[in-house]
């Protein structure tokens, strides 16, 4: 009974053992099939080899397509990875972008019915001819080389020929800083053949030749993307006549940067200043101080402003805000100048002043004596004018305004404005805020709106 029990068991354990291993076949199997669907076969590498061998055998690289009979047409497209970031102190942009070019070269042709389009990577560009583009506002330019050369040349059977690649581009960009930081640019990139004149070479924009990836990629830290647009246009030399193609890209600057930084210290600074016509006028230190300490904030803001532009000769937005507060700073301490000046000699009269207004009470008790008696109207007249030019020796009030207390009473007085000097700050706190609330609505509507 055993011995049947264990002839059962090893016969159990040699059939497990044949099912595991025709498994194992069978994956083998399926696997080696998969690996042979994947590889191309080697009739199409023999084509492809024989096909390029043919191409290149007769072909010359330094002649273009169909010299000396018509025209090579290139077709171009743009595809922009990114743009940034944009420089106003070196007045240039940087841009990625995937250029592509098309063109007929008939000696290219060939006849496959299995292979039409032959997609051959960067050492086949050295082969064959391709256009001497070159991009005339760049400064700089370097094409991608890691992993491999970032370059992609396909040919089409009836001579058709796609080439693209990758640059990245420090392209100049000049821009006009008139309205700066309300300020908006369009910003080109120029490209044409180098050594091709319009009758040998013509470049064509492609349908849809420029696009864009997702902008929130790019970094136009201080600019918006408005839009781009693309031109065409002849430059004329002694060369002859060269096809410039055109993108310009549309940048509309943020102005969140520039209020923090600027405007809001600027206006606060302003502000600040008024404070002093709340302070008494004989507090000397205080007010002097005040205006001295938004002097100097005013002079360290229009030189930190200053910084993040490139040396202009002309006025900017910015510079006209900074200048007019600086101005609204600097007038804010003169007032006080004046009025610490004339409230002195107001306070310290003249001992010229004493006399005359010693003689003016003896003459003045001399003509009542007199009025008194001969009650004559002559004499009334008299005295009014004897008391009109003693105001106005020695002050000058013939003038529409007249700041002297002791003239402000008089018929001479019709038709002048009193200003009494002591009351500067009064009038200062009315005028100062409302000139500078003018100013700021007339400047900020002819920068926005206008």
């Amino acid at each position: 009974m055993t011995t049947k029990f264990l002839v059962l068991l090893f016969l159990l354990e040699v059939r497990r053992a044949r099912s595991d291993q025709r498994k194992y076949t069978d994956d083998y199997e399926d696997q080696d099939v998969s690996v042979n669907q994947v590889l191309v076969p080697k009739n199409h590498q023999a084509d492809a080899t024989q096909i390029l061998n043919n191409l290149l055998k007769d072909y010359d690289k330094t002649l273009r397509p169909d010299i000396g009979v018509k025209p090579t047409v290139i077709d171009v497209g743009i595809y922009v990875n990114s743009i940034g970031p944009v420089s106003s102190i070196d007045m240039e942009y940087q841009i990625d972008i995937i250029f592509a070019q098309t063109w007929v070269d008939t000696r290219l042709r060939y006849n496959s019915s299995t292979m039409k389009i032959l997609t051959l990577n960067s050492n086949m560009v050295g082969l064959i001819w391709v256009p001497d583009t070159i991009f005339r506002n760049s400064k700089n330019a370097d094409s991608h080389w890691i992993t491999t050369p970032n370059q992609l040349l396909r040919i089409w059977n009836n001579g058709k020929i796609l080439y693209t690649l990758r640059l990245t581009i420090n392209a100049e960009c000049q821009l006009q800083l008139h309205n700066f930081p309300m300020d908006e640019h369009s910003c080109p990139l120029v490209f044409s053949s180098y050594g091709y004149p319009r009758d040998e070479m013509i470049y064509k924009w492609k349908q849809n030749s420029v696009e864009t990836s997702d902008k929130k990629y790019w970094r136009l830290y201080q600019f918006d993307f408005m839009g781009l647009r693309n031109t065409t246009d002849v430059l004329k030399t002694t060369a002859g006549d060269y096809a410039i193609m055109t993108v310009y890209f549309d940048l509309s600057r943020r102005m969140g940067y520039f209020t923090i930084q600027t405007y809001i210290p600027c206006i606060l600074t302003v502000v600040l200043s008024w404070v002093s016509f709340w302070i008494k006028s004989d507090a000397t230190p205080a007010r002097t101080a005040l205006g001295i300490t938004t002097v100097l904030t005013m002079t360290t803001l229009s030189t930190v402003a200053r910084t993040s532009l490139p040396r202009v000769s002309y006025v900017t937005a910015m510079d006209l805000f900074v200048t007019v507060c600086f101005l609204f700073v600097f007038a804010a301490m003169i007032e006080y100048a004046m009025l610490n000046y004339c409230s002195y000699f107001v306070r310290k009269p003249t001992k010229a002043k004493k006399q005359r207004m010693a003689y003016s009470a003896l003459s003045t008790g001399r003509l009542q004596s007199s009025m008194m008696m001969n009650r004559n109207s002559m004499f009334w007249q008299d005295y009014e004018n004897n008391c009109v030019y003693e105001c106005l020796d020695g002050k000058d009030c013939q003038s529409f305004f007249c700041c002297y207390e002791e003239c402000k009473g008089g018929g001479w007085r019709k038709g002048r404005i009193h200003i009494d000097i002591r009351e500067l700050d009064t009038y200062s706190r009315v005028f100062f805020p409302t000139s500078f609330l003018l100013f700021n609505i007339v400047y900020w509507v002819s920068y926005l709106y206008l």
